[in-house]
């Protein structure tokens, strides 16, 4: 489902991945940890094409990846960031943006589908209304993930998603992730996501080595 094979990447000057190989299967739960700084969040990156790999080739939902194919692939995946940008003034039209666009104007949520969400993920109704420069970070991270599941997505890249999430919503995100048919690609320093985690890769002198192998 998500392939990088010898993967190299530069930012600033810097050498993060040098030959870098890693493959994710369906259904595949994976986080990669490694110091601050080490290029877990780039690699991410990478996989959406915000940041362009020096040398190698990535691969998602047997695409690979370049500049002809690089929004297919977007439309494919949802990326969760740390800080997640939900582009509109308030939560309802954050969440109904993407529904105005052809590719899915037909496929528009009932309200029914998005308080049954909303609620799963312990958010209240009255959230709608408010605008998302107001709401918190972990509110941002809930929603923008409540988002991608309104859009059928199954692939998730999840940077540091739980970080500003207190216990019981850290539980409805890990409930609806860790489900089978999602397959995650995550960065995490948490110790309970990592456990949960199927797969732990660390990143370790620019190379990508998974645990147990």
């Amino acid at each position: 489902m998500i392939t990088f094979e010898n993967i190299t990447l530069k930012v600033y000057q810097q050498t993060l991945l040098d030959g870098a190989y890693l493959h994710v299967a369906p259904g595949d739960k994976v986080v990669i940890c490694g110091v601050s700084g080490s290029g877990k969040s780039s690699l991410l990156k990478c996989a959406v094409g915000a940041l362009p790999v020096g040398g190698g080739s990535i691969r998602i939902d047997n695409l690979t990846l370049s500049a002809d194919t690089v929004a297919e692939i977007r439309s494919h995946i949802a990326f969760i960031g740390q800080e997640p940008v939900l582009g509109a003034d308030n939560v309802r039209d954050a969440l109904l943006l993407p529904f105005h666009f052809k590719v899915h104007c037909d496929n528009s949520p009932s309200d029914k589908q998005i308080f049954q969400l909303l609620e799963r993920f312990h958010l209240s109704k009255n959230i709608l209304d408010k605008s998302c420069k107001r709401i918190s970070g972990g509110e941002k991270q809930r929603i923008a993930i409540l988002r991608a599941l309104l859009l059928n997505k199954t692939i998730f890249l999840a940077d540091e998603v739980t970080s500003a999430l207190d216990l019981e919503s850290k539980a409805a995100v890990m409930a609806e992730l860790f489900r089978p048919e999602i397959t995650l690609l995550s960065v995490s320093h948490d110790p309970e996501w990592i456990t949960t985690c199927g797969r732990v890769v660390d990143l370790l002198n620019h190379q990508l080595a998974e645990r147990g192998q």
